[in-house]
């Protein structure tokens, strides 16, 4: 295993505002390539700098950084000048798909179901645009994951607030559309979409409490939906990861309305992998442990894997 791998750097933590999250993903990717009996090694870029992989004689790069520097193609294509192999997807996709709008924007120009959105500055008319949607509606900056940012404006005359919170994470603020039948994420693994899950949180919606910390969300796997609209879904996953030119692993999550329709919601180019995260959920309802999954994605760091 250590012939076939080499020297593998996990690599999480950074300096993002999921950093958080990033070393509870690590530590659980560190512990279970360490079973398999991988030569595995923590490495947190806000600790060193990315030219010690090299220095330090890494071979590849399980990279499970959250958020801004390590998720929008900046890292990836660091790692791509240096030579070095690394998990999820490349350049390009890493940065479409850290950007909710250019997604949103790339998605709709395919005539893929997206909700309808409107994007937010200091000049909008958000009396104007809280008609426009409706209530309840979203509001989220454009580039931040985990929820953070994000506000559920359930009155009028809110959305200005909500804007100004999600504008401390991000210059770029969306107002988005309330889709109210149900909350689901598709996880793909090289070119399979695994089972969905359907999430059902206790809180007001799936925020950063519920997504990590709390017990009291209920994740359904089986998801409930007919054999058939999975088959249709999981086409439209695949096109929508397709659409940022995606590889290896990611999630896309999705709604769906009361007529069972659905809309594509956003991409994660790098799922979490806590101990409260969806995409080895998914994988365990395909006989796949969480140790399996782990090597799985680390396989398509080699030449005849990469899919």
């Amino acid at each position: 295993m250590k012939q076939k791998y080499g020297k593998v750097a996990v690599m999480c933590g950074g300096p993002s505002a999921e950093r958080e999250v990033s070393l509870m993903s690590g530590k659980g990717v560190l512990d279970a390539l360490l079973v398999k009996g991988v030569d595995a090694h923590h490495f947190d870029p806000l600790e060193k700098p990315l030219s010690a992989l090299k220095d330090e004689g890494f071979d590849r790069v399980f990279l499970i950084l959250h958020g801004p520097f390590g998720e929008d193609g900046t890292v990836q294509g660091a790692l791509e000048v240096m030579g070095l192999p690394y998990t999820g997807c490349g350049v390009l996709a890493s940065a479409v798909g850290m950007d909710k709008l250019r997604t949103k924007l790339l998605w709709r120009a395919l005539d893929l179901p997206i909700p309808d959105f409107v994007v937010l500055d200091d000049e909008a008319d958000f009396a104007a645009v809280e008609k426009q949607l409706g209530l309840p509606l979203f509001v989220k900056p454009a580039t931040e994951g985990s929820s953070i940012g994000v506000t559920k404006v359930k009155q009028a005359g809110e959305l200005k607030a909500a804007y100004e919170a999600a504008r401390q994470y991000d210059p770029i603020v969306i107002a988005e559309t309330f889709i109210g039948g149900g909350e689901y994420t598709a996880s793909v693994l090289g070119n399979t979409v695994l089972p969905f899950v359907k999430i059902e949180p206790a809180t007001e919606f799936y925020n950063y409490d519920a997504k990590y910390f709390r017990d009291d969300t209920v994740y359904r796997c089986p998801c409930g939906l007919s054999e058939t609209q999975e088959k249709e879904i999981a086409a439209l996953v695949q096109k929508a990861f397709w659409a940022i030119n995606g590889r290896s692993w990611g999630r896309v999550d999705f709604l769906m309305d009361e007529a069972g329709k659905a809309y594509l919601l956003e991409v994660n180019t790098a799922p979490g992998m806590t101990s409260h995260s969806l995409f080895p959920m998914a994988a365990r309802q395909t006989g796949l442990s969480y140790e399996d999954v782990v090597l799985r994605i680390l396989d398509t760091t080699l030449p005849s894997e990469v899919a």
